[in-house]
């Protein structure tokens, strides 16, 4: 890829940002994952509905916590976002927050830790394409954004 065609170099972004970032990335999950974990669980909508709050609280948090870390990493190693990167970035994300919930959904939903991580693998099916696209699609409107404030 030629210098022209590269990405701008990504600013970096405001803890507001972040938790906007964030919340809009756990809002949409929420409004998928929801209904579908009730439904093949065979748990009420509310009880599917809670346990996907919490796990959006934590998904969230790490979210903040992780994103900071990576781009200063990012920034540091001097890389762009190509597709191995943002590769990497999910996995590692989705890895982190395996070991959070896992025995959070054991609790609330009173099964064993390998039920519980069985559960969270149906999940990171989810989230690891989910996370790419998502994150790649608001890399790209924030770009644009970027663009349009510095014209």
């Amino acid at each position: 890829m030629s210098s022209s065609q590269r990405e701008p170099e990504p600013q970096r972004k405001s803890i507001y940002e972040r938790l906007f970032h964030a919340i809009l990335f756990e809002l949409l999950a929420l409004l998928l994952c929801a209904p579908v974990m009730s439904s093949i669980m065979g748990v009420s909508f509310a009880h599917a509905g809670v346990l996907t709050l919490m796990i959006s609280l934590v998904a969230m948090t790490w979210n903040v916590v992780f994103n900071s870390i990576f781009d200063r990493l990012e920034q540091r190693w001097q890389r762009q976002r190509s597709f191995g990167v943002r590769l990497l970035h999910a996995a590692v994300f989705e890895t982190g927050l395996l070991l959070a919930v896992v025995p959070m959904a054991a609790w609330w939903l009173h099964i064993g830790l390998v039920e519980a991580f069985v559960l969270d693998i149906g999940l990171v099916l989810f989230f690891l394409p989910y996370t790419l696209v998502y994150n790649w699609c608001y890399d790209k409107a924030r770009a644009r954004m970027l663009r349009r404030a510095s014209s």
